[in-house]
């Protein structure tokens, strides 16, 4: 029964996910709330440790919580879920879009889905950054109280360093990836700040 619970719920994530991995994230942040898979904390890190691999972000999310709920076998059909959507939605447009794209319907419908697509990525930048920069877990709101201030730090020693700084400007960004992973494997054990 639980093969069936994670295609389901990552079907209709996949289905209704337009705009890319992070357009999930409400989707995976409900799925959270109600299946217990999983909590808002390991979605971050699922969505860090996702952003950093190889992979589109929403793949990569649905195969670790599928292998964490049920396994290999799990991995792969909450995976399946995931991009069965896309995979049927592509095979019907790609007869008739090249027949009808010039159609004024079918052009406003593109038209309609990209703000969809554009709040759904909002939604998710904002949730992340409520995540990241303020301690939600416990049930507290965003208060000044909950502020993480190590994170803020982070944040704006990163800004400055990446857009400012001429010499550290140029370097790619696997190298701030990489610096932001060691500082949070440093500075944090499973899951609690140590300072």
């Amino acid at each position: 029964m639980i093969f069936l619970r994670l295609f389901y719920e990552f079907f209709k994530t996949g289905l209704f996910a337009i705009g890319g991995g992070l357009a999930t994230f409400p989707f995976l942040s409900d799925m959270a709330d109600k299946t217990g898979w999983f909590t808002h904390s390991q979605l971050m890190d699922m969505i860090a440790v996702s952003e950093s691999t190889p992979g589109p972000l929403g793949v990569n999310t649905a195969t670790y919580v599928g292998f964490v709920t049920a396994g290999i076998p799990g991995a792969v059909v909450a995976t399946l879920g995931l991009i069965t959507p896309s995979i049927i939605i592509i095979l019907i447009i790609a007869g008739f879009l090249k027949a009808f794209r010039h159609n004024v319907y079918v052009d406003s419908a593109f038209k309609c889905l990209r703000p969809t697509s554009t709040g759904l990525i909002a939604a998710s930048g904002l949730s992340v950054a409520a995540s990241a920069f303020f301690r939600t877990d416990a049930g507290e709101s965003l208060s000044p109280g909950a502020l993480r201030p190590e994170s803020v730090i982070l944040a704006i020693f990163l800004l400055i360093v990446t857009r400012f700084i001429p010499q550290t400007k140029k370097l790619h960004p696997i190298v701030w990836i990489a610096f932001s992973a060691v500082v949070g494997v440093v500075f944090t054990f499973g899951g609690v700040p140590m300072f």
